[in-house]
């Protein structure tokens, strides 16, 4: 059964603080391959103008994952995650994420559409530091395969 169009526009609570470390962004970095010095030295990342190391761009999808689990796992919604693939990424940044920042996430469904019997949901995730600051917002598109015929 489709999507439910009505929900398109819903937000939900932002998350509680996730406070970015240091050892995260390295441990993530060093897990995505990328040997950028800013993401592990603070003095490499002091030397570009940044106050502390600061995360690889695709750092943020940790902490917006999170959040749209609040969408995905919504009862009303009636997504059957169960048949869910990641379908897209997208990414757009006021501001690198730091060591040290605490971050919120509100998720946003901007889309709905059912193709060829499959849902495909777009979520918009705001990211805000702890002084209400934007730092970025990300889009995933995500989508619930059909369900196969008996």
């Amino acid at each position: 059964m489709a999507l439910d169009q009505s929900f398109v526009g819903r937000s939900y609570p932002p998350t509680a603080p996730y406070e970015v470390g240091r050892e995260k962004i390295r441990e993530f970095a060093e897990a995505v391959g990328d040997t950028n010095p800013a993401y592990a030295d603070p003095e490499a990342a002091k030397a570009l103008g940044h106050p502390d190391v600061i995360a690889p761009p695709t750092f943020v999808f940790v902490i917006t994952y999170k959040a749209a689990a609040q969408v995905v796992q919504d009862p009303q919604l009636g997504l059957d995650y169960s048949r869910v693939v990641h379908g897209d990424q997208k990414f757009a940044y006021t501001r690198p994420v730091r060591a040290g920042d605490r971050l919120t996430v509100t998720s946003t469904i901007d889309a709905i559409k059912s193709l060829a019997g499959n849902d495909i949901l777009d979520v918009r995730g705001e990211v805000h530091d702890e002084a209400g600051e934007h730092v970025a917002t990300t889009w995933m598109k995500l989508v619930a395969r059909a369900a196969e015929e008996a």
